[in-house]
């Protein structure tokens, strides 16, 4: 088992250097910072408000699936965090340092990257012309938090796993009552 799990801590490490040394291409030094701030809250209460606006017919829905799926992804996410207490990447190696501040002390699991994939989750369903792009920007989410050195690739696919299973949780849940 623990052969396994240092395989797993190099391949991880691997990665994240390999996604972290592309800061030196400026592009992604001006894009990934903002991507990864458009995973931040009040970006969610916008989406909901635009959608009330442009399609009033499924926005109530879509808002009751969003509060309850926040409801759940928030408490999940931090209890896993604060169980595993994994430290981020630029306080466990020095070489490594960061232009954000993250929310809270932990890495695993990304919870930017729980939340975009939650979101691009629910908008899918309720807005399926809209699947492609909102997956895409959960997965720059995802791959911006790593750029940023706050997080380890497996933080990123275990908040994808958990944020896309809460969505789709929610979802049959709301489609039985």
């Amino acid at each position: 088992m623990k052969t396994i799990l240092n395989t797993l801590v190099h391949w991880d490490t691997f990665f994240f250097f390999k996604i972290f040394q592309m800061t030196e291409r400026r592009i992604y030094a001006f894009l990934f910072p903002k991507i990864s701030y458009s995973a931040n809250g009040p970006v969610y209460p916008a989406l909901c408000l635009t959608l009330f606006i442009a399609k009033p017919d499924i926005a109530l829905d879509f808002l009751k699936a969003t509060l309850i799926a926040f409801g759940v992804e928030l408490p999940l996410y931090k209890l896993i965090k604060n169980m595993t207490k994994r430290d981020r990447p630029f306080v466990a190696m020095q070489q490594v340092q960061t232009t954000v501040r993250p929310s809270d002390q932990f890495s695993f699991p990304s919870g930017h990257t729980a939340a975009a994939f939650m979101m691009a989750v629910l908008v899918a369903y309720f807005m399926p012309f809209l699947a492609v792009p909102a997956l895409g920007w959960a997965g720059l989410v995802g791959f911006s938090r790593i750029y940023l050195g706050v997080h380890y690739p497996t933080d990123v696919l275990a908040g994808m796993t958990l944020g896309s299973a809460i969505g789709l949780t929610v979802l049959i849940f709301l489609a039985r009552i």
